[in-house]
């Protein structure tokens, strides 16, 4: 059956995952400690992630995990409200620097002409998430934008794939959830669509294959993969 939609992951697959959330984590961590490196040492630990090499742990819960997931994480280390948590953490990731899997513009230009209809479905709250699609340009390219506080719910449950679908009026089994995470494939399987993995996060081809229907290098493989499924 012909794909007549693609939904994306933000992290990992529009933008490379270690190169924005890395920056992003330590930010975070010097600023909830007024930049006590061992007290963000400690902290990261707990988030899976090394303050000192700069890098996450692959069963971190800032891979996949919702800014309320990752504050019930940070909360027993820090005298900050949930609430004040969240908005510290939103406003760190509003900022975060963001680099493109592929240049974004010409790739989605190109799935629009095919006549795709492309959406974006991240476990980022909303707010920073447009911030950054608005940041690469691409906001205006997308017909649909989930956070994971957008009323949809968050991967890996099916409900942002599913509300995209009856948004752009497409059957489930018409659209391709592309992802880089188990969160991602999860969500679109339960959905009862095609799942695309990409190796532009931390997973590894071994991890993702078992639920995919393809694992490409990048997005920018999608046009090719599109053609030879004969669309």
């Amino acid at each position: 059956m012909p794909v007549d939609g693609l939904l994306f992951d933000k992290d990992g697959t529009l933008f490379l995952f270690e190169a924005t959330w890395e920056s992003w984590a330590l930010s975070v961590l010097l600023r909830l400690t007024d930049s006590n490196l061992i007290r963000a040492r400690q902290i990261g630990h707990e988030i899976g992630f090394d303050v000192d090499a700069q890098k996450f742990r692959r069963d971190s819960v800032v891979i996949a995990g919702t800014p309320s997931q990752i504050v019930s994480a940070l909360r027993q280390h820090t005298a900050y409200s949930a609430e004040d948590l969240e908005t510290l953490l939103n406003e760190q990731a509003a900022v975060a620097p963001q680099v493109e899997a592929v240049a974004l513009v010409p790739f989605l230009n190109v799935l629009r002409q095919r006549g795709l209809r492309v959406g974006v479905a991240t476990n980022d709250a909303e707010r920073p998430a447009r911030a950054h699609l608005d940041g690469a340009g691409i906001t205006d390219l997308l017909d649909f934008i989930s956070g994971y506080d957008s009323g949809h719910g968050a991967k890996p449950d099916p409900g942002p794939c599913l509300a995209f679908a009856r948004a752009m009026n497409l059957a489930p089994e018409r659209v391709a959830m592309v992802g880089d995470s188990l969160h991602d494939l999860h969500a679109g399987r339960a959905a009862g669509m095609k799942t695309i993995a990409v190796l532009t996060g931390l997973a590894t081809a071994d991890e993702l294959a078992p639920f995919a229907d393809v694992v490409l290098d990048d997005i920018g493989y999608i046009p090719a993969w599109l053609d030879r499924e004969g669309q």
